[in-house]
């Protein structure tokens, strides 16, 4: 597309509006407005200038200010669909089980939520795709505007034609009796006193302040795209971590997240106030306000060049207490003690019986945590583990099922086998209940004991986005403050050799600051007073409204 060429000689490209030289209006649609578009003074903007190429179809697509308030509407309504029910990440269940949770504890809703794939929100790919497509959105509007804008007021004139000062919304003409130096002085005297940055160009000033706050908008978007930069990096891996361990007491584990690293839970500490009132007896769970929940641990690392999961040499980093508002910090990841479980299950401890006489062939003890497949009693007598369920929750198609990989209902199918029984007899044995599917058994396995103890819950946390977060907020804010409390204040003025003066002047927000600093100037340099076109425009449609309905009334008549 060919440039178009002012009356002054100046070639300005193609779509711009405004001379870039002298301001003449370059379009009829500029010519016939008797107050002209300032918010880009007139340049070319590429949105509103190409339409032809896909290309160009993209670009004015997400350059469009209704497309960008639609997707931040979109953003907005599904994020906070999010909120309506926990995500999986804060569901302590295993992966596998977590549909289910869903349905269990919220019923139909739950699973038509969970089908929806809300529970996983904001990890899923499609709500990732409309938070790029608003980042690619106020990436593209900025570029759109704001380089067109940086151009235009940077290489702006000082001389003007007066067609461009006749349409700008504040306008003056008129004599002054002083000489042009004289007026221009006083002029240029005045506003530097009020903070404008003067320039000028034989008998023509132009008087400029504020500027940096047209650029406010721009901050923002600027601000916005860090944060949006900052909320995708958390799927990246090793910028964002957030994951939850139970160690029990005794135990040894390796920390999600970290790679390399294992925590020994060496004892956990319960402190409690005792709030029951003198003469009652302090009942579980009842008056009992926890004071203080920690947990002993001591952190190792793997040596370098260890196989992943091996702790036959773990090298100790250091012992800590891990208690509320107080982690272990190491490496940028942060150690939180959130829950505990007292008297968990450790260990079951069965007896092998002769149903009839009663007589004991032996004990075996079987670790909830990681029970082995076969106890050797000794004199040709075993028991062989067959399945082991750490939460039965019932039975699907004969086979058992648990609810969770935490020991709340063990239950356990076992194959006994005896000299007198050397093909083995089945038990399915769970709290209180003995299932014998195959039929009656001479022997059974009796419940002997049980033996605690104490598990906690640590959550591991790493967040890098935090410092782009943070800047990207702050850099929000500042673009914010820009431009709702600063305005871009700009005033015209030419004096002829004759005495004649045309001044004109614009202001982006705001104009009764722009009135107030032109009635001092006005005052101290003796120029022509100063109308407001818009005012004028109004009261010229006010008066043609009245005319019309009292000739419509004379028609009545």
């Amino acid at each position: 597309m060919e440039n178009i060429t002012c009356a002054c000689g100046h070639s300005n490209p193609y779509g711009t509006k405004l001379c870039e030289k002298c301001g003449r209006p370059l379009t009829e649609e500029e010519k016939q407005n008797k107050v002209v578009d300032m918010r880009y003074d007139g340049t070319a903007i590429r949105s509103k200038t190409y339409n032809k190429s896909i290309i160009d179809k993209i670009w004015n697509f997400f350059s469009s200010v209704k497309v960008g308030i639609s997707l931040i509407i979109i953003t907005l309504v599904t994020a906070s669909l999010g909120t309506l029910l926990p995500q999986e990440m804060y569901v302590n269940a295993p992966d596998a089980v977590k549909p289910a949770y869903y349905e269990k504890v919220y019923g139909w809703f739950g699973k038509f939520y969970n089908n929806l794939g809300l529970s996983d929100l904001y990890s899923s790919w499609w709500f990732q795709i409309i938070v790029g497509m608003l980042g690619v959105s106020i990436i593209i509007a900025s570029l759109d505007r704001g380089i067109p804008l940086y151009k235009s007021l940077k290489n702006q004139r000082v001389k003007r034609h007066e067609s461009f000062m006749k349409r700008q919304r504040i306008v003056a003409e008129g004599q002054v009796t002083a000489s042009p130096d004289e007026v221009l002085d006083k002029v240029e005297k005045k506003m530097k006193e009020m903070k404008y940055n003067v320039r000028r160009d034989g008998s023509a000033l132009l008087a400029e302040r504020g500027r940096f706050s047209r650029f406010g908008p721009y901050i923002n978007h600027v601000g916005l795209i860090l944060f949006l930069a900052g909320v995708m990096l958390r799927l990246v891996p090793g910028f964002y971590v957030d994951e939850s361990i139970v160690v029990r007491e005794g135990e040894t584990r390796a920390i999600t997240g970290m790679d390399g690293y294992f925590i020994e839970n060496r004892d956990f500490i319960l402190e409690t106030h005792n709030n029951t009132p003198q003469g009652e007896q302090l009942k579980q769970g009842v008056n009992v306000v926890a004071k203080n929940f920690q947990t002993d641990i001591t952190l190792y690392k793997q040596p370098e060049g260890a196989i992943a999961g091996d702790t036959s040499n773990l090298e100790k980093v250091k012992d800590y207490s891990i208690r509320v508002n107080h982690p272990l910090k190491e490496k940028g990841f942060a150690l939180y003690q959130m829950g505990y479980r007292l008297d968990e299950l450790k260990q079951m401890n069965f007896a092998l019986k002769n149903k009839e006489t009663g007589q004991s062939l032996g004990e075996v003890g079987i670790d909830l945590t990681n029970p082995e497949k076969e106890y050797d009693l000794g004199n040709g007598i075993s028991i062989k583990l067959l399945v082991y369920t750490p939460d039965f929750s019932g039975f699907d198609n004969g086979a058992p099922q648990t609810a969770s990989s935490a020991p709340n209902n063990p239950a356990f199918l076992f194959k006994m086998i005896t000299p007198q029984t050397p093909e083995g007899e089945t038990s399915f044995v769970e709290i209180q209940n003995t299932i014998e599917p195959l039929g009656y058994n001479q022997y059974e396995m009796k419940f002997a004991g049980i033996e605690t103890r104490d598990s906690t819950t640590i959550t591991i946390r790493k967040d890098r986005t935090i410092p782009i977060l943070f800047v990207g907020g702050i850099i929000f804010m500042i673009g914010v403050a820009i431009g709702s409390y600063w305005n871009h204040r700009r005033l015209w003025l030419q004096v002829e050799p004759d005495g004649r003066v045309v001044m004109a002047a614009h202001v982006n927000k705001n104009m009764f600051s722009m009135k107030k600093d032109l009635d001092a100037v006005t005052e101290y340099a003796g120029l022509p007073q100063y109308t407001d076109q818009l005012d004028t425009i109004a009261e010229d449609e006010e008066n043609a409204s009245n005319g019309n309905k009292e000739e419509k009334g004379d028609n009545t008549l």
